[in-house]
């Protein structure tokens, strides 16, 4: 039996989790990924012993700024996004063996920005300016503290043996140090994309894949195609 330690990129989980599972309400989204990361303690039949799910994120921003294209005020502090991530935040703090590590919000980043997809048929000119809608911009949040905090983290655990396993949902991110170190402790490091496509160069710095197909009681599609997961053919959102 394993003992195992399972570490969220709450910013990551959260962008995929609708594309997987549809949309939810924030109390039903924290019950989703607590029953998710349960999964991962399934190994031939038998239940490994979670040591604590890690979950890493931010509160979320209360800037306000003025849209780049309609010139109309936003108040992050007064929407729905603000409101859906305080309640999600909360329910999994409340949470048996779940731990929150929270970085913080670069205000002075937070922003519009134009899709890629609407940016490639811009410069392609298959679009015009004049064509942008106000759908076409994404709001872009930077985080701080946050891959550190799970660099840290790994570090930790492998060094005091805490865990025999640690799972890593996160998607390409800048992990491999901290995977090269748990790995030479004799941790088993196990790294789950959500369906998403990793660099083939990072399986060298990892024990294994494993991602879950849904959850208990769910039907859910094996394969997800490349349109499912809202991207296009060049892997641009």
């Amino acid at each position: 039996m394993e003992t195992v330690a399972i570490l969220v990129d709450g910013a990551f989980y959260r962008k995929q989790a609708p594309l997987l599972f549809g949309k939810k309400e924030p109390e039903d989204r924290a019950d989703e990924l607590v029953k998710y990361c349960n999964r991962h303690l399934e190994e031939r039949g038998n239940y490994n012993k979670l040591y604590r799910i890690f979950y890493y994120d931010c509160r979320p921003s209360e800037k306000k700024f003025i849209h780049p294209l309609t010139g109309n005020p936003v108040d992050l502090g007064k929407s729905e996004m603000h409101d859906w991530m305080t309640r999600f935040l909360g329910e999994l703090s409340n949470k048996r063996k779940v731990a929150l590590r929270l970085g913080e919000t670069l205000e002075s980043e937070v922003g519009y920005l134009l899709k890629p997809t609407v940016v490639k048929k811009l410069c392609k000119k298959k679009m015009k300016f004049s064509q942008v809608k106000e759908g076409d911009f994404y709001l872009d949040i930077k985080q701080k503290g946050v891959d550190m905090r799970i660099g840290l983290d790994i570090a930790s655990l492998a060094f005091k043996r805490l865990v025999s396993q640690v799972v890593l949902i996160a998607g390409d991110s800048d992990f491999v140090p901290a995977a090269k170190h748990a790995r030479r402790e004799g941790i088993d490091f196990v790294l789950d994309p959500l369906h998403r496509d990793i660099r083939p160069s990072l399986n060298e710095h990892i024990d294994g894949l494993s991602c879950r197909t849904g959850l208990p009681g769910q039907n859910q599609r094996d394969k997800l195609s490349v349109e499912y997961l809202g991207y296009d053919e060049d892997g641009d959102e």
